[in-house]
């Protein structure tokens, strides 16, 4: 038993460092500020996207949050919640997003918004 005390003691300091270290990034995730963009649309009409994580993300469309997941995408990102979808394709200054309707069979309903990115 005494072989195996300095590999047991090694073992506890090193599971209590990566606690601590995996704590406090915690805390520094939930004081850093989301990543806004904000879109203009063909209609007028402005929407902000603020992404919490990389699987969440919440819209401001027309007064409205609507907090949304993220989704399979074929290309770009795609978010769905709240019988809305966001999908946006680049993360550049000219980037393009569509808003539509999200169907409860899982798929693309009618196009509500086409926006670019400024």
């Amino acid at each position: 038993m005494k072989k195996f005390a300095p590999l047991i003691i090694s073992s506890i300091f090193l599971i209590s460092a990566c606690e601590r270290y995996s704590s406090n990034n915690l805390d520094e995730q939930k004081n850093t500020p989301s990543p806004t963009h904000n879109y203009q649309c063909e209609s007028g009409e402005k929407i902000t996207a603020s992404y919490h994580s990389s699987d969440s993300a919440t819209i401001q469309y027309q007064g409205h949050s609507y907090t949304m997941q993220i989704a399979v995408s074929g290309s770009g990102s795609r978010y769905v919640g709240e019988s809305l979808e966001w999908q946006t394709k680049g993360i550049d200054t000219g980037s393009e997003a569509l808003l539509s309707r999200h169907l409860k069979d899982g798929t693309s309903g009618e196009n509500i918004e086409f926006c670019t990115k400024y």
